[in-house]
């Protein structure tokens, strides 16, 4: 009897103290959502250096390069694109200074001088390419507005079915579009505007066509519809000449990188190698070096360049 009363105790009072440690518990978690909502209102506390990003994100001046980075199709903030354009130039001079034995003053102005021209590479090349991928999106936009026309749809309905069909980056730009149209901007403005933010020859045949189409009327089903074939062949034949020079390309891009990297290779086994380029006649030689390197890159772009 006895050991059956002391069991029986012992299972009441650990069901007693289990009770009361969930209602610690419960309790314990509440007071820790007060005092979050007390100090940061339940969100996560940020450090300075972002909370100053965002702050300067919000501002005039962070405007234009938001609008740079989005024409780039680059996914940065602008402060964030700031702070990568610091660490990248400390770290080309350090490894100016490291790898290349590049005294201090000077391997800083080589930092910044290689960051500001990858700079204005990398914005050139990426806004190309957005270009060209919505160059290439363009059979898809013909055949998607060709089937909305078709089905009874109005060129605006067609748009906006556009900007919700078509991947990135064709739907930023359509989306844009109609966002403009559903704002009471004229047809043709809005249109004109996207053209002169594209800058192609195959986009401004397409504008035409839809502006043509717009005032004139006829089967416009039948012209976007033709004009998706021809752009699919034009796309095919852009592409076998890209693959035809592709070894030019990558000799262009080689032909200034290598004596770069054998002066500098060259100073880091003897030093003072690079010094003698800057006095007065050295000078004249590296003015004369970098034209012919710039001369020779944009030549042999210019006759792998093939217009079709």
């Amino acid at each position: 009897m006895i050991p059956f009363l002391l069991t029986t105790l012992s299972v009441f009072l650990a069901l007693i103290g289990v009770y009361f440690w969930l209602d610690y518990r419960k309790g314990k978690k509440e007071w820790r959502k007060e005092i979050s909502h007390m100090y940061n209102d339940g969100e996560k506390r940020k450090s300075f250096l972002v909370v100053l990003g965002a702050k300067f994100d919000q501002t005039e001046s962070a405007r234009p390069i938001e609008e740079k980075l989005r024409a780039a199709n680059i996914p940065f903030t602008p402060s964030e694109y700031i702070g990568a354009l610091i660490v990248t130039t400390f770290g080309v001079m350090y490894a100016l200074t490291s790898f290349f034995s590049v005294p201090f003053p000077m391997s800083l102005f080589i930092a910044i001088l290689l960051v500001e021209g990858g700079k204005r590479v990398l914005f050139y090349v990426r806004r190309n390419k957005m270009k060209q991928q919505i160059v290439e999106q363009l059979p898809e936009v013909c055949r998607t507005l060709a089937n909305a026309t078709r089905s009874g749809m109005t060129l605006t309905q067609g748009i906006n079915l556009v900007a919700q069909e078509v991947s990135e980056p064709a739907k930023g730009e359509f989306k844009r579009l109609a966002n403009e149209l559903s704002l009471g901007v004229d047809f043709t403005t809005a249109l004109r505007a996207m053209e002169k933010r594209m800058e192609n020859k195959e986009f401004k045949l397409f504008v035409a066509t839809m502006l043509i189409q717009k005032k004139a009327g006829g089967n416009l089903y039948a012209v976007l519809d033709e004009m998706s074939q021809t752009l699919d062949e034009r796309k095919l034949i852009l592409q076998e000449i890209k693959t035809m020079t592709a070894e030019q390309r990558f000799v262009s891009y080689i032909v200034p990188v290598i004596p770069i990297f054998l002066i500098l290779m060259m100073n880091n086994i003897i030093d003072g190698f690079i010094d003698p380029l800057f006095t007065g006649l050295g000078l004249i030689l590296l003015i004369l070096f970098v034209s012919g390197t710039i001369l020779t890159f944009v030549l042999v772009r210019k006759v792998t360049n093939i217009k079709v």
